[in-house]
């Protein structure tokens, strides 16, 4: 088989191409070989308009290759895979053009970097024709290999209805699905969604960063620049590993506790307005829609810190303290007793992290889309509300029984700060707190009531 043709050829047999309409690819760069490749291998024939027809050897096999002028008499719907500063060219032939429904599959380099949209400027440049904005958010590589789950959603918006539906029609013979997002002027929304960096990821990685190095500063002036001031003593080596430690423990569990807040707040809110038939402010509206990014995030510092914790042993400084303490009790002829209560308190800590931390775990796997797709609504409340107050009690419990006997120790307690671990626990247990208020019997009636449709009726 000729090698340079391989990747011409569709991965199945080719249909009867008149079974579906023909369809004109205005450009053949990687997009737009890629676009018709896919369009051939599902029955259409393809034409592909170029300005050297001759010298288009990459084009899939079975397309015909033609000038624009000859390509756009052929076919109603022009698929426009070319930039936007090339636009012009098509100025020309725009007789030719008129009645046709041009797709725009354009993008721009950054967000808003016109003042109108692609879409919109071609409609601009190109009138009497039907301009659809479909395709950008596909990429060529999707369409290529096949592997389009990440991917399967056109959006699309434009003027003429009858247009709109004949690109929803190729859309969904692709396996694709589309989603009409009204009129041309969503076109420039839809033009931002493939510039758009995490966008959901945003404020959880933000609040994330926040409380990471407010955590640290606080370690920091506790660990390092205390015993310096007062004692000379230069601990700075515990910044990589011991502070570290800190940080990712205490602001996975702060983060789990701002996963459950938002809900609590909602609660209060529709208990204080009497209804739920209003809406929460968007701070709050913007919060919850973060959740699942929130506990994403808590999970892999909570990752983070079962990592830091396994390799605590192999320290130089862990290694040079064991050996140290053992001299001491050799030249002092003398042990420290084995104290139950100890033995006790550290198993315990320990336990409570490990179930904490297994059931951190199955949270995260349950808000992947293949493992939440698979179990019922029911299922999911039972797992991401009932497991993640679960996991929050055992994960505050940690902490708790980790503190042990130094919440009331003064030596524990240094320029008047309490250690770190204390401040972790605010957040977590006033969730708790507020949590149980509201699961007592004449609340939580009053919450499943008004969720229910119940409002309290106001005096006029």
């Amino acid at each position: 088989m000729d090698e340079e043709s391989s990747n011409n050829i569709p991965l199945q047999v080719q249909p009867d191409p008149t079974k579906r309409g023909t369809v004109c690819v205005f450009g053949t760069g990687d997009f737009g070989r890629s676009l018709g490749y896919k369009l051939v291998q599902c029955g259409y024939a393809v034409i592909f308009g170029s300005r050297n027809p001759k010298s288009s050897d990459l084009v899939p096999k079975g397309a015909e290759v033609l000038s624009h002028a000859e390509a756009a008499k052929k076919s109603s719907i022009i698929i426009i895979a070319i930039q936007r500063e090339h636009y012009d060219f098509l100025v020309p032939f725009s007789d030719v053009l008129k009645g046709k429904v041009l797709v725009d599959v354009s993008n721009n380099l950054k967000i808003d970097q016109y003042p109108i949209s692609n879409a919109e400027h071609l409609a601009d440049l190109l009138p009497g024709t039907k301009v659809v904005k479909a395709f950008n958010t596909v990429s060529a590589w999707a369409l290529q290999s096949g592997t389009l789950d990440a991917s399967r959603q056109v959006y699309l918006c434009g003027d003429d209805t009858k247009a709109k539906e004949s690109v929803m029609e190729i859309v969904r013979s692709l396996g694709l699905t589309p989603l009409d997002q009204g009129s041309l002027l969503a076109a420039k929304e839809i033009e931002n969604y493939p510039l758009q960096l995490f966008p959901m990821w945003r404020l959880p990685c933000y609040i994330c960063a926040g409380f990471t190095i407010l955590v640290f500063l606080y370690c920091l002036i506790f660990e390092v620049f205390q015993p310096l001031a007062t004692r000379q003593e230069d601990t700075s080596y515990v910044i990589m590993i011991t502070i570290a430690n800190r940080v990712f423990p205490i602001v996975s569990l702060i983060l789990l506790a701002l996963v459950y807040l938002p809900g609590i707040l909602a609660a209060i809110i529709q208990l204080y307005r009497g209804t739920k038939y209003s809406r929460f402010p968007d701070w709050l509206d913007k919060w919850m829609l973060c959740r699942k990014q929130l506990g994403l995030v808590a999970l892999a510092y909570a990752f983070l810190h079962a990592i830091y914790t396994l390799v605590m042993p192999i320290r130089y400084y862990v290694r040079w303290w064991v050996e140290f303490y053992l001299k001491a009790q050799i030249k002092s002829n003398g042990t420290n007793p084995f104290l139950n209560y100890y033995a006790w308190l550290s198993d315990s800590y320990v336990a409570l992290g490990i179930l904490g931390f297994f059931f951190y775990v199955v949270l995260g796997i349950t808000s992947l889309p293949s493992v939440s797709n698979a179990v019922n609504w029911r299922e999911f409340r039972f797992v991401q509300s009932k497991l993640g107050y679960l996991t929050l009690v055992l994960c505050t419990a940690h902490t708790l029984v980790y503190g042990g006997d130094r919440f009331i120790y003064g030596p524990f307690y240094r320029w008047y700060l309490p250690p770190a671990f204390v401040i972790s626990l605010i957040i977590p247990c006033a969730v708790l707190v507020m949590k149980f208020i509201l699961m007592l019997p004449c609340i939580d009636q009053r919450i499943t009531r008004i969720r229910q449709g119940w409002e309290r009726k106001t005096k006029s």
